[in-house]
């Protein structure tokens, strides 16, 4: 993201100058300089195309090693890798495990990755 005056540009209140992707990515810049233990993506890539979208997945793996981080998300392609996936329905817990247990299990999260599979076809 090229800003006109680099750190120095005035964005405007609550970033409305601003297109959705920018305000994530900057979101991420912002992580990454504080260095928080402790990170908490939710949406964190909604408003990206899907090329910006792999490249910031990819950084973002490597910025959360050795972090605690909770990743709320309707896009399942971005959590593939993760340790554990918490999968919800209807406001409660329905199944947990790593992408190929839950996938094995042919429940919820296997109907939702199918379903998103198709989508991108």
């Amino acid at each position: 993201m090229h800003l006109p005056n680099g750190y120095d540009t005035q964005i405007g209140v609550h970033g409305k100058t601003l297109s959705g992707g920018q305000r994530q990515r900057l979101s991420i810049a912002r992580a990454l300089l504080k260095d928080a233990p402790i990170l908490i993506w939710d949406e964190a890539t909604s408003n990206l195309d899907q090329a910006s979208e792999q490249k910031i997945l990819k950084f973002l793996k490597k910025l959360r090693q050795g972090k605690t981080t909770l990743i709320i998300t309707h896009r399942l392609s971005s959590i593939l890798d993760l340790d554990n996936i918490i999968v919800m329905k209807n406001g409660e817990i329905c199944e947990q495990g790593t992408h190929t247990q839950l996938i094995q299990n042919k429940n919820e999260y296997y109907m939702l990755y199918n379903n998103e599979l198709k989508e991108n076809v």
